[in-house]
């Protein structure tokens, strides 16, 4: 059984950092993809970062440069870790992941998912 826990979370003052973590376990193999949504309040969920089976990742939208995701070697944890934080930054992150047919990118939907990390940015 796939498990997904986040930690790392809480409040910070803008231009502040923060760095979140996410313990992966229940995978059968390898080959699946990781990744970082945020929800803001009446908004809807959006990614803010992924990495492929093989280690490709993608941070794009407005945390590009601010933003970074990675795992540990044997990839039972996710990181991400953030910086130059902004009060719109506020919001539950959530660590997904699912398997992928592809090492080089990921494929398909997110089908496990966290239960969320609050994150808030006080200006």
């Amino acid at each position: 059984q796939v498990r997904l826990v986040e930690s790392g979370g809480g409040s910070v003052e803008a231009e502040g950092s923060l760095n979140l973590s996410c313990a992966v376990s229940g995978f059968t193999n390898s080959k699946y993809c990781m990744a970082w949504f945020r929800q803001a309040p009446g908004k809807e969920r959006e990614q803010v970062a992924r990495i492929a089976p093989a280690g490709a990742s993608h941070t794009g939208g407005s945390v590009e440069g601010r933003f970074t995701i990675s795992t540990d070697n044997s990839k039972a944890t996710l990181y991400l870790r953030m910086s130059s934080l902004k009060p719109e930054d506020t919001g539950m992150y959530y660590c997904a992941a699912a398997y992928s047919s592809s090492w080089s990118y990921c494929t398909g939907a997110f089908t496990y998912w966290g239960q969320g990390t609050q994150v808030t940015v006080s200006s």
